[in-house]
């Protein structure tokens, strides 16, 4: 079953990296969406696939690479949108 889940991510993560990381991770966890910066500091994805899949990358998306510091990740879910790959967005 795929699922859809729109994520947000506080803390440090602007310039550490996150958003190629995230789109490097969303592959190896075969999840289709996009991630990006939002004006307030913090990073938006959306992401589906596989509910496993899926949550396995949530997981990630909690620590993040290794320079940023994740404080809070909001989830929730959303409409699945038939996503081909996942990329970032400005």
């Amino acid at each position: 079953m795929i699922i859809h889940k729109d994520i947000t991510v506080y803390g440090r993560v602007q310039n550490v990296g996150f958003r190629f990381s995230t789109r490097n991770a969303a592959r190896a966890f075969a999840v289709k969406g996009f991630v990006m910066n939002l004006a307030d500091g913090s990073v938006y994805i959306e992401a589906e696939g596989p509910a496993y899949n899926v949550n396995q990358f949530i997981g990630w998306c909690r620590r993040g690479p290794s320079h940023a510091q994740v404080d809070k990740l909001e989830v929730s879910d959303g409409e699945v949108k038939d996503f081909k790959v996942f990329d970032i967005r400005i």
